[in-house]
């Protein structure tokens, strides 16, 4: 590695990194400064007495100072303080509203259900994509242009709600596939196979919701990118000397207008971690975007500042993998 592209490398991981640390403070903050009593609102019971509410607030260090401890004895024994030490712990503490249960542990789950979502739509959709998208920009203006256009165009402007009830309903009606959750409640599975057929079916018609809003919007970019980069000089120049369409495509066309690709693909990696709380909850399929709504509706604070703190570092990451792969694929970004 070049010292110039190590240089990048170490600029963009530290921002990164600072990045983060402003986004764990922040996330503390948002969460102290809602009104209400997290103790009572998050177990939602009136009948709690005075010593009960005491002896919560104590059990999840909510007595505690905010920032630093000003009343003698050591400086650093506030919330903000043991929040940080937890997260290198990687304790995220315990559930309000879930029996108590370690945030850590629900997320985790979360994730594992949502990433079995969110993965095979986003590989789907940027094969399917970039596909499209290039063979629509070759054919600019072309029958099959068009009907690329109209396609994306009605995949991006539907509400995923919308796409995703019309899916379910279709799906159901037509195809007999289940309409909700991730196994089929009181089915008796003969082996692993048979439980792992019974979760794809599940799986079916949320994935493919998510993959065709996708679908869309990869190939109206992937599109409007070749058409630019196929009318620079450079392309022309390599017309004009005989090179064939495959090869001028594949070696000139296709990683420029690649670009935006990659920052669009990865940002969109970053977001859907949090879960497709929209597509979730149609499909009431038990992931990120399920659990976070749950916690919202009955005040979860260590849930949610958990949810939050995921998503937020999945998109810091995402947008240092993007800066890093732009320095590959440009060293004009590199050496900027």
């Amino acid at each position: 590695m070049s010292r110039g592209r190590r240089r990048y490398v170490i600029q963009k991981v530290a921002f990164a990194a600072l990045t983060v640390f402003v986004v764990i403070t922040f996330n503390f903050l948002l969460f102290r400064v809602l009104p209400g009593d997290p103790a009572v609102g998050g177990l939602r019971d009136p009948r709690l007495s005075r010593e009960t509410v005491e002896a919560l607030q104590e059990r999840f260090g909510l007595n505690d100072p905010v920032f630093i401890n000003l009343e003698g004895g050591n400086p650093f024994e506030s919330q903000y303080f043991a929040y940080l030490g937890a997260l290198i712990r990687g304790d995220l503490g315990f559930s309000f509203a879930f029996r108590d249960q370690a945030v850590a542990s629900l997320l985790g789950k979360a994730l594992v259900n949502t990433l079995w979502l969110v993965l095979p739509a986003q590989i789907i959709s940027i094969v399917l994509g970039l596909g499209l998208g290039l063979v629509a920009a070759y054919k600019r203006g072309t029958r099959v242009d068009f009907a690329a256009l109209v396609f994306s165009l009605i995949m991006w402007s539907l509400p995923t709600f919308f796409l995703g009830i019309v899916l379910l309903f279709l799906g159901s009606a037509w195809l007999g596939l289940p309409t909700a959750g991730k196994i089929t409640i009181g089915a008796i599975y003969t082996g692993f196979w048979d439980q792992a057929l019974d979760i794809l079916r599940h799986l079916f018609l949320p994935t493919l919701t998510l993959a065709l809003v996708l679908l869309g919007e990869y190939m109206l970019i992937m599109r409007s990118s070749v058409v630019e980069v196929l009318s620079e000089d450079y392309i022309l120049t390599a017309k004009a000397e005989g090179l064939p369409t495959g090869q001028i495509i594949r070696r000139h066309a296709f990683r420029n207008a690649m670009l935006p690709i990659v920052t669009l693909i990865a940002l969109n990696l970053g977001f859907t971690v949090s879960g497709a709380i929209q597509i979730e909850t149609v499909f009431s399929w038990p992931g990120l975007g399920g659990l976070t709504v749950r916690a919202v509706g009955q005040r979860d604070f260590p849930v949610l500042q958990g949810a939050f703190l995921l998503l937020a570092v999945s998109v810091v990451l995402a947008n240092l993998i993007v800066e890093l792969i732009y320095g590959w694929l440009d060293p004009r970004v590199r050496e900027a």
